[in-house]
C-alpha cells in the first residue's frame, strides 16, 4: 500500500488471492531477513489464524479509568477497522479470514491495555475515512500515515515510523540511496499521487538546481507489474513503504534495501492509529501505546513480524504531519 501512503490500494478480497497463493507454504518458516531489518538473523513469520506467539499486555487500570467518558461502538469491545494489504503489517491468515500481522498485533496490545476484547473489520483502503467518520468502529489501525490534511478530519496516536524504503534488484550495482543527488539519473518506480512521489519530485527539483539529471519516474498498475520492470532492468530502484518491501526481500530474496527515509521528509509524519475528531479516545491511547512502550510489549511485538527499525520511542497525540496530502 503506498497511501498512508496510497490512494489506489487494491481491495483486501483481491490481495487476499494473491496472498493466498504462496502463504501456506511461508506460515512459519524460518527465512533470512533482509540487512534492511537490523540485520536479523533468521526469523519465523507465523500466518496461522492461532497465533499462538501473539504477545499480550495486561490491563493498564490508570488507561482504563480514563475511558469512562467514551461510549464504545459495542460494549466492553475495541472496534478496530484494519485493511489487509500485505504482510508483514496486515494480510489474511492461511484460514482466508483471520487477519494477522504487525498492525493486528498492535491493535490487540492496545485492546488490552484498554481491558477490552478486541474486534478487527476488515474494510477496503478508500473506505475507513467514512466509516470512521460515521461511527462503525473507534478506531483505524491500518498503516495509516499522520498528514495535515486527514487532521483536520481525524485524531491520531502515532505507533510507528512513517519510512519509506529504496529497494533495487539483488543484482543491482546502487549501493546507497539517502539523499537527492543519489537519484540523479535513474528510474524510480513509484505511484501516482503519493507521498513517496511527491518526495521524488522534490528531489528531482533540487537536482535540477544543481545541474544533476532528474530521476525519470515509473508507474504500474500492479505489483507484478513493477517486480518485472525492477528485475528485468527496465527500472532501477522501486521507492514505496518500507515494511512490505523488507518483508518481499526477506522472503523471496530477489530485491534488496538501500536506503530510507521518512514519510515526512524533510520532516518527520509517522503511522497512527486514526480515531473520530474530539472523541476524546487519542489521547488515552496514546497513553496506552507509552505504557505498552516502557513495558517492552510493543518492541517485542513489532520484532515479532522484523519491524523493529520502525519502532517509535514515545507515542504522541496528533504531532505535525505530512503537509500535502
Amino acid at each position: 500500500m503506498r497511501r498512508a501512503h496510497r490512494h489506489n490500494v487494491k481491495q483486501p478480497t483481491t490481495r487476499r488471492r494473491t496472498f493466498l497463493v504462496n502463504i501456506a507454504a511461508l506460515a512459519a518458516v524460518p527465512l533470512g531477513w533482509s540487512a534492511g531489518l537490523a540485520g536479523a538473523a533468521a526469523q519465523s513469520f507465523d500466518f496461522t489464524p492461532e497465533q499462538k506467539g501473539r504477545i499480550r499486555a495486561p490491563q493498564d487500570p490508570e488507561v482504563a479509568r480514563s475511558l469512562s467518558a467514551y461510549r464504545f461502538v459495542t460494549p466492553g469491545v475495541f472496534t478496530v477497522a484494519i485493511a489487509p494489504f500485505a504482510p508483514p503489517i496486515a494480510a489474511y491468515a492461511t484460514d482466508a479470514r483471520s487477519v494477522v500481522g504487525s498492525d493486528p498485533d498492535y491493535a490487540q496490545l492496545v485492546a488490552d491495555a484498554l481491558g477490552l476484547r478486541l474486534l478487527l473489520v476488515p474494510v477496503a483502503w478508500p473506505d475507513w475515512p467514512l466509516g470512521l467518520a460515521s461511527g462503525k468502529y473507534d478506531a483505524v489501525i491500518s498503516n495509516v500515515g499522520v498528514t495535515e490534511k486527514r487532521k483536520k478530519k481525524f485524531d491520531f496516536t502515532t505507533y510507528r515510523l512513517g519510512l519509506h524504503g529504496f529497494f533495487v534488484s539483488i543484482a543491482s550495482a546502487i549501493k546507497s540511496i539517502r539523499e537527492p543527488q543519489d537519484i540523479a539519473g535513474l528510474r524510480i518506480i513509484t505511484g501516482s499521487g503519493t507521498i513517496q512521489e511527491h518526495i521524488l519530485l522534490e528531489w528531482n527539483q533540487q537536482n535540477a538546481a544543481h545541474g544533476l539529471k532528474e530521476a525519470t519516474l515509473q508507474y504500474y498498475d500492479d505489483s507484478a507489474s513493477e517486480r518485472l520492470a525492477l528485475l528485468s532492468g527496465r527500472a532501477d530502484v522501486i521507492f514505496d513503504p518500507h515494511g512490505p518491501l523488507s518483508y518481499e526481500a526477506a522472503t523471496q530474496g530477489k530485491i534488496r534495501q538501500v536506503g530510507t527515509i521518512n514519510a515526512g521528509w524533510p520532516a518527520k509524519a509517522d503511522v497512527a492509529i486514526a480515531t473520530r475528531k474530539g472523541s476524546g479516545l487519542a489521547p488515552v491511547l496514546t497513553d496506552a501505546t507509552n505504557g505498552l512502550i516502557r513495558g517492552g510489549q510493543y518492541r517485542a511485538a513489532l520484532a515479532r513480524w522484523g519491524l523493529q527499525t520502525e519502532a517509535v520511542d514515545r507515542s504522541e497525540t496528533n504531532p505535525p504531519g505530512f503537509p500535502d496530502a
